[in-house]
């Protein structure tokens, strides 16, 4: 009997540790399976959203912490699930899909962020969280943690900020005298003022007249969501010595006013015994309205509760490296599609912005192995459309007939085209280059 009392105590133990075994196993996995925000989430924010959502951002609220992020969990799930956050407008079924700077969330995390707040945004534990990401000051130069402080810094004379009424527009011209010699520019980097500038500031350009000369050079153009510029590798802008500054800059009045704002321009340039292999222009204007003898922006007569689709085409006197995209489009715009059409005939879609949004101008940059590389002949075609109706979110009154102008409530049509155009044994050279690189990964 004590030998069977014995077995049964020791079967029962056997067995209370089993089911002790499964039951924590099974609480375990449970729990494993339930997104937290410490361990989950967070990693995800610091990667896509925290850069604009941070006490200095130009995001409306900072989403730093668990405190700050769970009163809005809803509306960030419907934000994420619908793609209107992070803002990314590219059409993900047709031409390049590889960005140097791709801030869309993958799939994967907008199921994790949509599944967490499903299952009641819980916190987890703190001990998960990833470290906090070092994050530029407002105030601060973007590029400076890669490049350092800028070579040269220029600046747009002041201008008072109203508070209320139409779009402004800021245009003085400011001399350039910053270097003893001629220069090859490597970024640039607009920089309104902060926090004001960049509330309303919605674009703008600093384009050189150089001193003595007909060209212009386009030192830096920016839009909300795109602020600097890094020329590719071996790449790099002629800057020369002395000039004007022609600024162009578009302010909006957002409710607050404010005296003698500034807008500044960092320059970086190559070391000054360097000269890079490649010439650009930085980004180019490709016009989709207003061509074949038309004066700028005539074709654009959107009806009310209406759509109008136009194209505009651009032939390559000489072979192109393209490295980066930006429709412009004003509230109507809807779509901007860009295509090339070979000299034997082939047509290729390079890239199609579907779900453009005129409060956002973003750059799309290319990464290295899928620039478009172009002979010369080709066309570039641009396609836009236009969407007046009561089914576009930022359309501020579907009754009205819009035309081209310069106002957001107007229309215009033209892509900021990063090109570098090169010669002939450039183009083969890099043809023979991108044909040997892809070989080597289909080997690999």
């Amino acid at each position: 009997m004590i030998t069977i009392r014995h077995s049964q105590q020791i079967m029962t133990i056997a067995t209370a540790t089993f089911f002790a075994a499964v039951c924590f196993s099974s609480s375990a996995y449970t729990q494993s399976s339930e997104p937290t925000f410490s361990r989950d989430v967070a990693p995800i924010f610091q990667e896509k959203c925290q850069t604009c959502h941070n006490p200095e951002g130009i995001g409306p609220m900072p989403l730093m912490n668990y405190a700050q992020v769970k009163p809005f969990a809803a509306l960030i799930k419907d934000r994420t699930t619908k793609g209107i956050m992070p803002p990314w407008h590219n059409d993900t079924t047709t031409g390049i899909q590889s960005f140097k700077n791709d801030a869309s969330l993958s799939e994967a995390q907008i199921t994790t962020i949509a599944q967490w707040v499903d299952e009641g945004a819980i916190e987890g534990n703190p001990a998960d969280l990833p470290a906090p990401i070092k994050l530029s000051n407002g105030a601060a130069w973007q590029l400076s943690d890669q490049l350092g402080p800028p070579d040269v810094i220029i600046k747009s004379t002041p201008y008072n900020v109203v508070a209320n009424g139409q779009d402004q527009w800021w245009t003085p011209n400011v001399r350039f005298e910053g270097m003893d010699k001629e220069r090859w520019l490597r970024a640039a980097e607009f920089k309104p003022s902060y926090p004001l500038g960049k509330k309303v500031v919605h674009h703008g350009h600093a384009v050189l007249i150089p001193e003595g000369e007909k060209r212009q050079v386009a030192l830096a153009r920016y839009g909300v969501g795109k602020s600097w510029e890094m020329y590719p590798e071996g790449t790099g802008m002629r800057v020369p010595a002395k000039g004007t500054i022609a600024w162009n800059l578009h302010y909006f009045p957002v409710g607050i006013e404010g005296d003698n704002d500034v807008v500044e321009v960092g320059l970086w340039f190559y070391p000054e015994d360097r000269q890079p292999e490649f010439e650009t222009a930085g980004e180019a204007m490709f016009r989709v309205d207003g061509l074949n003898g038309m004066a700028r922006g005539q074709d654009i007569v959107i009806p009310p509760h209406g759509y109008q689709v136009i194209t505009g085409t651009h032939v390559l006197q000489e072979p192109a490296i393209i490295h980066s995209y930006r429709p412009h489009l004003h509230m109507r715009g809807k779509v901007m599609t860009m295509e090339a059409i070979y000299p034997d005939g082939r047509t290729e879609v390079i890239q199609q912005v579907n779900k453009y949004n005129h409060n956002w101008q973003i750059s799309y940059i290319y990464e290295d192995d899928v620039k478009p590389l172009l002979p010369k002949g080709t066309v570039l075609q641009f396609t836009s459309v236009f969407d007046n109706t009561v089914n576009n979110p930022i359309n501020p009154d579907p009754n009205q007939w819009v035309v081209f102008g310069r106002r957001g409530v107007d229309e215009m049509s033209h892509a900021w085209v990063g090109i570098t155009y090169i010669n002939e044994e450039q183009y083969a050279t890099a043809v023979g280059a991108r044909r040997a690189s892809q070989e080597t990964l289909s080997l690999d």
